[in-house]
């Protein structure tokens, strides 16, 4: 099993010494992924949109904070750290031009000798699909699929051809190409039946969020969609057991002698024996890689939590045969 941590792109802690500290701390502990997030442009209100992470449809925090462009940042943390993998979740695919987005994320896997995965979305928010003239909002599915595909032929193919419904180029260099041979590999995000059957068709992996309280994705809603990936890839002519089965989750490992709180213990958050056991019921299903939210804006906490859980919850998931 691997274990990652979401850097704060967005909000309070979205400083470059803050997230620095952080991504230090990060590669220091040995944890194998960081991973940043992506919004280019954020509407007064959203009318239009649902966001669909939380109960209340609301954007945590309101869309009026920083928010640190994705790629940039990538290229920054290749340089920052040494050995962890450095991703995004995820890139909402339509907003750039494949090509481009393509070149960018082959120069950072060069710069980083190879560590660099994506997290590939379709996105939600309509307004900021108006605002930077991205493809229209209900194809988004669509583009995708294709922006995928044509980033995968620029990976791993010299000369570039490619003719699509969105997209069409002829005999084109885009080199260099990514340090990774087979080229960046793609986690396709999401929690609904569409992007589980996308992952199945196209993914090299499925990277759902489950944030919203108690538990989103629990165990049994998450070994249905594990199901469809399934059927997908095997309709797709592909080994189901190639694609890799992760979760993004917010995380906290209580301190000893901490009292709990009042209510439902939300999944991931708790004593280490409760975290270590909510790490075992996904890993029986198939998850390997893990990607931890903080709990709080706060940059000790924060890295005491990264500590808590790096001593007292990772070597007792090791230990297991």
């Amino acid at each position: 099993m691997e274990f990652g941590l979401s850097l704060p792109g967005r909000g309070p802690l979205a400083g470059l010494d803050t997230v620095l500290k952080i991504a230090e701390k990060a590669d220091g502990l040995r944890y194998s992924s960081l991973f940043v997030t992506d919004h280019v442009v954020m509407p007064v209100s959203s009318a239009k949109s649902v966001y669909p992470y939380s109960t209340s449809g609301q954007f945590p925090g309101g869309f009026a904070q920083d928010y640190l462009e994705p790629l940039a940042m990538l290229s920054h943390l290749a340089h920052a750290t040494a050995r962890t993998r450095l991703g995004i979740s995820v890139m909402v695919v339509p907003y750039r031009n494949p090509l481009v987005a393509a070149k960018m994320l082959a120069t950072i896997d060069v710069l980083s000798r190879g560590r660099v995965i994506l997290g590939a979305g379709v996105g939600w928010l309509r307004e900021e699909f108006e605002a930077l003239g991205a493809p229209p909002f209900e194809e988004r599915g669509a583009v995708t699929d294709e922006y995928v595909k044509l980033m995968r032929a620029v990976w791993t193919t010299d000369p570039v051809t490619f003719e699509g419904k969105y997209c069409t180029v002829r005999d084109i260099h885009v080199l260099p190409k990514p340090a990774q041979r087979r080229g960046i590999p793609v986690w396709i995000g999401g929690h609904s039946d569409a992007a589980a059957r996308r992952a199945g068709a196209i993914g090299d992996g499925w990277h759902p969020i489950a944030m919203r309280p108690p538990a989103m994705l629990a165990p049994d809603e998450y070994a249905a969609k594990v199901k469809l990936i399934h059927a997908a890839a095997q309709r797709a002519g592909r080994d189901p057991k190639s694609i890799a089965l992760t979760i993004r989750a917010p995380m906290e490992v209580r301190a000893k002698g901490a009292k709990a709180g009042a209510g439902d213990r939300p999944m991931f958050q708790g004593t280490a024996a409760e975290v270590i056991g909510d790490i075992r019921r996904y890993q029986a299903l198939g998850v390997s890689h893990f990607v931890f939210d903080p709990t709080v804006p706060e940059l000790r906490a924060v890295l005491k939590n990264m500590e808590r859980f790096a001593s007292d919850v990772r070597p007792k998931l090791a230990r297991r045969k």
